[in-house]
């Protein structure tokens, strides 16, 4: 069994900065990447930023150059630092994970519980 627990979020005031982190625990034999998401108007969840496993990244255009997702492979941890929050960056932010369990055949896809992120203008 694989989870994914995301401490962190919180309220910030436009311009500020917060830093989510998302840990994913149980039988893992490897993490292909992990990323954060949040919903979107009329849409499914949206991708805020993904890291793989060999360290590439990806993130939306609307978070470029203030959201940066970095990883720690020993402690199957990512960290998502967001800086110059906006108001619009108002949303519950979702950890997920393309995981592959220990004695699975493929991998799956995990959600954290999300976290809420407040800013205030």
């Amino acid at each position: 069994q694989v989870q994914l627990v995301e401490p962190g979020g919180g309220l910030a005031q436009a311009a500020g900065s917060l830093r989510l982190s998302c840990t994913a625990s149980g039988s893992i034999a490897r993490i292909n990447f992990m990323g954060w998401f949040r919903p979107a108007p009329g849409k499914q969840r949206e991708l805020v930023a993904l890291i793989t496993s060999d360290g590439n990244t990806d993130y939306r255009d609307s978070v470029k150059g203030r959201f940066t997702i970095a990883k720690d492979d020993a402690k199957n941890t990512v960290n998502l630092q967001l800086n110059s929050l906006e108001p619009e960056d108002t949303a519950a932010y979702y950890c997920n994970g393309n995981i592959l369990a220990t004695g699975s055949r493929y991998p799956s896809n995990y959600w954290g519980q999300g976290t809420q992120v407040t800013v205030s203008s």
